[in-house]
This record gives C-alpha cells, sequence and structure tokens, in this order.
C-alpha cells in the first residue's frame, strides 16, 4: 500500500480513507474523538448518530472507486 491515501472523504466526525494496492481498493471508515487529554483520537466504534454519515461516506467511497476502475475521472 501507499503511505499517500487515494481519496478521502468526511463526513462530520467521520472520515473514509481509500487506499490503492495493486489494482484493488480497500476502505477504511473511522470516527474521530477527543479523548481526556483533548488528544483527537479515532475508533471504528460507531453510535447511532453516527451511522448516516458512515453510510454516505460509505457511498462517496464506492462511487470515487467505481469511477477510477472504469477510466472515469
Amino acid at each position: 500500500m501507499s503511505n499517500q491515501p487515494a481519496y478521502k472523504v468526511k463526513l462530520g466526525l467521520i472520515t473514509a480513507t481509500v487506499w490503492k494496492n495493486d489494482g484493488f481498493y480497500s476502505v477504511d471508515i473511522a470516527r474521530s474523538y477527543k479523548n481526556g487529554e483533548g488528544n483527537w483520537m479515532s475508533t471504528s466504534s460507531y453510535s447511532h448518530s453516527d451511522l448516516l454519515n458512515v453510510a454516505k461516506c460509505a457511498e462517496r467511497a464506492e462511487i470515487w472507486i467505481s469511477r477510477q476502475l472504469n477510466g472515469a475521472k
């Protein structure tokens, strides 16, 4: 995998990061939050209020990947 993501989309505290690896793509979806010391952290655990943004980020990542695979820019 490359050190840089191929694509990233963020909605609220949810981020989908697309990675390109030897002709295929993988996607990480994470939620950002601040810990007790005020440092930004991320988790793959989501609350009910996060789910719509998780779905939207996943959809946007899928659309971007489909465009790449079909040669559209």
